[in-house]
């Protein structure tokens, strides 16, 4: 048995690559998130809370300018038929490189209206130092998405793992020296570096050039035009909590709000990296629409995917209060139901979370911007009223509901690549529910907490 699945792991087929693929990025993933956890314990009994919520809104500040400015270059270099072609590579990089110091120049200007908006005068300081990231990432080789688009996850993995371990060895060696919010956006820029050395020393190919080829450049942004209005929507449904919320709470209740979504987002996080480098190649080679067969066996790998994902939701509503006691200091412990709620809410986007790739693999990426804009004004206005309404709870309930009413638009498109299943997501449905009725049943009382967290 142990030597069927060394084969299955060595193999060179596509359900072969894409099973390598998974289980190398889900072990860096979670390598990643332990190293990551153990740092974000040493920094909140150095650091105080606020200074976890003024990163967090200079982190939500800069990706929102990445999202908001994303023409779909790893997409396109994906799908895309000349995806190994030198020039189009070329000419992706060179678009790249311009954009990163274009969103720096954004930060710039944008520094003092968002420290108005924060109530934080000094993120007129930490902004524009932090948005240097921008041009730095702009040179990032590409190099990387030619890996992603041939699913070669071990080096890219080792790689992020290494560029992690300077971001934090960098972050606790600041903070004990200076005590500020200055060590967290210093080793941001640290990294930033580290990444770019990283890939363009360690990842095997040409180095790329700068070039503008026309035909290359008009492909890119003919196919990165819906990427990025949907890339815009996909800053409001996965950005605006901290947006509205961040101005809602106190600058110190932010920071405990943003250790529990740092909790709680790890199935959708670690969901949302392997469907990134796996299942546009999958749909790609194996499309679901070319045979019964194909669909078939899509459905088989979908479903073993989302039990395990539902699996790691389940313990973190179950254990997400004690996780935080067992953690984190008294400071932090309201964080506990926060983590709960937030593992319920983000169910249904699991259940449909590689339906939207599915269209970009077919290069449909105007259906996948009418998914992101119907989710963008769900979520939105779930947010709002919710907030408005019950608090923080209603807010991250509302986000929640935002997904379910925007599955009907979810089903037309999976339709058009033949992905939709309706078994797989009726099954997950079912289990969440009952999921949920058990929380409400065992953290009544630490859910009810979090009715004290009013405006700051």
């Amino acid at each position: 048995m142990t030597a069927a699945i060394w084969q299955k792991l060595r193999g060179s087929s596509l359900t072969e690559r894409a099973l390598r693929s998974s289980l190398i990025t889900v072990s860096g993933f979670m390598g990643s998130q332990v190293i990551r956890l153990a740092s974000n314990l040493i920094l909140t009994r150095i650091l105080f809370p606020e200074a976890f919520g003024v990163m967090a809104m200079v982190s939500v500040f800069l990706m929102g300018l990445t999202m908001f400015s994303d023409v779909g270059i790893g997409p396109a270099i994906m799908q895309s038929k000349r995806g190994d072609d030198r020039d189009f590579l070329d000419t992706a990089w060179t678009i790249q490189i311009i954009r990163g110091f274009c969103l720096f120049a954004v930060a710039a200007i944008m520094a003092w209206p968002m420290s108005l908006y924060y109530g934080e005068p000094d993120l007129v300081y930490y902004l524009p130092v932090a948005a240097l990231t921008m041009i730095i990432l702009g040179f990032n080789p590409t190099r990387l998405q030619s890996a992603h688009r041939h699913m070669m996850a071990g080096r890219i993995t080792m790689i992020d793992i290494a560029t992690q371990m300077v971001g934090i060895v960098t972050a606790v060696a600041l903070a004990l020296i200076y005590q500020s919010v200055w060590a967290l956006v210093i080793s941001g820029l640290l990294s930033a570096m580290a990444q770019v050395y990283f890939l363009d020393r360690f990842l095997p190919g040409e180095r790329n050039r700068i070039r503008l080829e026309r035909p290359a450049a008009n492909e890119l942004i003919n196919f990165g035009k819906w990427v990025f209005l949907s890339t815009i929507c996909g800053f409001a449904i996965g950005q605006a909590d901290k947006v509205v919320i961040g101005a809602y709470l106190s600058t110190g209740d932010f920071g405990v709000y943003n250790i529990g979504f740092f909790l709680a987002s790890f199935p959708v996080m670690m969901a949302s990296v392997v469907a990134h480098r796996v299942v546009i190649p999958i749909y790609r080679e194996n499309p679901p629409a070319e045979s019964r067969a194909n669909y078939l066996h899509l459905r088989k790998m979908r479903l073993a995917a989302t039990a395990a994902l539902m699996v790691l939701v389940t313990l973190l509503v179950v254990g997400g209060d004690w996780l935080v006691s067992v953690m984190y200091d008294p400071r932090y412990q309201a964080a506990g139901g926060i983590v709960v709620l937030m593992a319920l809410v983000q169910i249904p986007a699991l259940i449909a979370i590689t339906y939207d790739l599915a269209a970009l693999a077919i290069g449909d990426s105007r259906s996948f911007f009418v998914l992101a804009a119907t989710r963008a004004v769900f979520v939105i206005a779930g947010l709002v009223i919710g907030l408005d309404m019950y608090g923080l709870p209603g807010a991250l309930i509302g986000q929640g509901i935002a997904m379910i009413l925007s599955y009907p638009v979810v089903i037309w498109l999976a339709r058009k690549p033949g992905a939709w299943d309706p078994v797989h997501d009726a099954i997950m449905a079912i289990y969440g529910i009952i999921l949920a009725l058990f929380a409400v049943w065992l953290h009544s009382d630490v859910l009810a907490e979090l009715l004290l967290f009013q405006a700051g």
